[in-house]
């Protein structure tokens, strides 16, 4: 089925994680493109989604919040990496859902040494797991480092408290969500990507010194930045981060001192360059106001 036979169709997708910082921009985009969108939510009275989407509850892990009210008309997916995809899948296969999209992450392609056993290889992988064990109609979305994680430096940057990061001389290549979300509903509404694992990342490697003064160049002031060792960072974060991500950041950002991003940018699926990160950080600007 192409795009134009999918969006003339009565044909529903379904959205899972529809309220997460990808899924709120896949509904956007489906619901342009004349795509008729069903959002799964936990919580929808909270959902805030556009008008024209229609919004039902359910849980991926509860096969008893999944009946005839979530799958009745849809026929593809958009499957958000949540804890309990396994009981998901079983229920939407049941119900004759033929195609999904899933959201992953690049640590499921085990690249590197550091991604054998972390934290996201271990959960993505799983996902991943789940669906192609119980269908053949799969696409899989592996995006590497979000720019939205530079979000937890929000309080430093309102406040005006110098941010304290290692490895600052190191250079990821964060991808924008709206160029993910993009890509997924690319390959929602189209057969041709069917069976692909398909790996995103920004157009771009910036270092982390440099990812801060993109920023600040976004707000319109300086940023201060103090590089500190990665005890040091283990010393004051340990507390808030849980071990096994701690040792995943390190790792990363460690090797990445070496050995930069590689770029990866949506263009094979989109037709677009990606957007860089200072058109993140120029979308996200308000986050790191002063209030």
């Amino acid at each position: 089925m192409s795009s134009t036979e999918i969006r003339q169709s009565s044909q529903t997708v379904l959205v899972t994680g529809a309220t997460g910082a990808v899924g709120r921009h896949l509904v956007t985009t489906l619901l342009e493109r004349g795509v008729a969108v069903r959002a799964l939510t936990r919580k929808p009275e909270d959902a805030a989604l556009p008008e024209g989407v229609e919004v039902v509850a359910g849980d991926l892990g509860d096969a008893s919040t999944l009946g005839a009210q979530v799958f009745d008309g849809v026929d593809r997916v958009f499957v958000f990496p949540a804890r309990g995809v396994d009981v998901f899948m079983d229920a939407a296969v049941a119900a004759g859902v033929q195609r999904f999209t899933v959201l992953s992450s690049l640590a499921a392609a085990m690249e590197f040494p550091r991604d054998h056993g972390s934290a996201s290889q271990l959960h993505h992988s799983a996902v991943e797991a789940a669906v192609t064990e119980r269908t053949a109609g799969w696409t899989i979305l592996r995006p590497g480092t979000f720019a939205n994680n530079l979000l937890e430096w929000r309080f430093q940057i309102r406040s005006g408290v110098p941010i304290r990061a290692p490895y600052v001389e190191s250079a990821q290549a964060p991808v924008h969500e709206f160029d993910v979300a993009e890509a997924a509903a690319e390959t929602l509404l189209s057969d041709e990507y069917v069976g692909q694992i398909i790996p995103i990342t920004g157009p771009q490697a910036v270092t982390r010194a440099e990812q801060v003064a993109t920023l600040g160049a976004a707000i319109g002031r300086e940023i201060s930045l103090s590089e500190i060792t990665a005890d040091e960072f283990r010393s004051e974060m340990g507390q808030y981060i849980p071990q096994p991500i701690m040792k995943m950041l390190l790792d990363y950002w460690s090797d990445t001192l070496v050995t930069p991003d590689r770029a990866r940018p949506v263009t094979p699926v989109t037709g677009k360059p990606g957007r860089t990160l200072a058109e993140w950080a120029a979308d996200h600007r308000t986050d790191f106001m002063i209030v």
